[in-house]
């Protein structure tokens, strides 16, 4: 007797948990009175202003005094902002968001970039592991604390100075920190 390997049918592929992460840090940042900010690869599919894009990233900052009509789909973060006093509009599709953190103690996650839907991507990582540290199993975000590059935020002249984050021991860029 021969075992059938026809199963039945197969479950819908799942929504990536990406937007719901963001959402869930958006609302605890704004739960316990922090700024949420977001870093954002930019490419041809993010529409915000050039001038603030440095070495291809932006940091923008998302909470409710900062933007109008905010809205994190599952796909694209909309809203409009005032840069230098002019309102622009904003669209940031969901896969180029790279970190959500609060700016007021760099607590966050970080997320790997995803390639865009028509795209195949070949990388050397193995299958079910984090992209992010090459860890077997733990697909997804990475918590982070971050210290804020405050100088890619844009501000209004009325905005406060943010606090800047204390220099490294080596007198470098601040670094990441991934807590487990």
């Amino acid at each position: 007797m021969s075992q059938s390997t026809t199963t039945g049918p197969q479950p819908p592929q799942a929504t990536s948990t990406r937007p719901y992460l963001i959402r869930a840090l958006y609302e605890w940042c704004a739960d316990n009175g922090l700024t949420p900010y977001v870093a954002v690869r930019v490419d041809d599919s993010v529409r915000v202003p050039r001038e603030y894009v440095k070495d291809g990233e932006i940091v923008l900052n998302i909470s409710m005094d900062a933007t109008n009509a905010l809205q994190i789909g599952n796909e694209y973060i909309e809203f409009k902002a005032r840069f230098a006093g002019v309102g622009r509009d904003i669209l940031v599709p969901i896969r180029q968001v790279m970190a959500i953190y609060a700016r007021e103690n760099g607590q966050g996650m970080a997320f790997p970039l995803e390639s865009p839907p028509d795209e195949e991507a070949h990388e050397d990582i193995g299958a079910g592991s984090d992209p992010v540290s090459g860890d077997a199993g733990q697909a997804g975000g990475a918590i982070l604390s971050l210290a804020p590059d405050v100088d890619a935020v844009p501000r209004d002249e009325g905005d406060p100075e943010p606090p800047r984050p204390p220099a490294s021991p080596a007198g470098g860029r601040p670094a990441l920190k991934r807590v487990k």
